[in-house]
């Protein structure tokens, strides 16, 4: 059985390495990038079945990232995590369809019933 990719887009490169050891460890196959445009210039970018992205990014947001990948006619599922969460961002993001928003640092039970909610359905 061929591994499901999850991109993680996350400019904290601390968070971006903890990200992709815990995909790892939960048997996804993982590809990160430092920011939106990164991801977005990848050839991995039609593989990807799950998107993890920072929301607080220089030059595009993970809620950007979420509206042009959308615009594109591309719909990933997505989970956007924060270390500043709002109530607004939330439910905006929510809204628009994006899977999970959670809160840095993000707790692993809740990010894996997250992927498993996306990922269930591949």
């Amino acid at each position: 059985m061929k591994k499901l990719l999850v991109s993680v887009v996350e400019d904290d490169r601390y968070c971006r390495e903890s990200m992709g050891r815990l995909m790892r460890s939960l048997g996804y196959s993982v590809e990160a990038f430092p920011s939106a445009a990164d991801f977005l210039a990848s050839p991995r970018l039609a593989q990807t079945a799950c998107l993890i992205a920072d929301v607080h990014m220089p030059a595009m947001t993970g809620i950007e990232l979420y509206r042009h990948l959308i615009a594109a006619g591309r719909a990933i599922p997505t989970i956007l995590v924060t270390a500043y969460p709002n109530d607004v961002d939330r439910a905006s993001a929510l809204s628009d369809g994006v899977v999970c928003y959670l809160r840095k640092p993000v707790d692993e039970q809740h990010l894996i019933q997250c992927l498993r909610a996306v990922l269930s359905e591949h």
